[in-house]
């Protein structure tokens, strides 16, 4: 039977994990697309599809046909979400569209 310890991964002397930037890193695009964007805070792209038409999403721009988000308009509209626990007021919307 094999011990717990030799069930967990082994990495490489040297390796360190590797760490994807965020949108907001220097070296970033300012804007990102749904998919990039659903990446960034973690929802499906189609969950942002949906927020566009239904509203309550991120501020997004359109040039010509293409949809964009601002890497600051991702992070602030997930910033104004942010709760100390379920009973703080604004946690729970009684006009949520599901």
């Amino acid at each position: 039977m094999a011990s717990a310890s030799s069930l967990l991964p082994t990495r490489a002397p040297g390796h360190s994990p590797q760490v994807r930037p965020t949108p907001d890193a220097t070296n970033s695009p300012a804007f990102l697309t749904t998919e990039e964007a659903g990446a960034f805070l973690r929802l499906s792209p189609r969950t942002l599809e949906k927020q566009r038409v239904l509203g309550g999403g991120p501020r997004f721009r359109k040039f010509g046909a293409r949809v964009v988000y601002a890497a600051a308009d991702l992070r602030a509209w997930a910033d104004s979400r942010a709760y100390g626990m379920t009973s703080d007021p604004g946690y729970v919307q009684r006009d949520s569209v599901r």
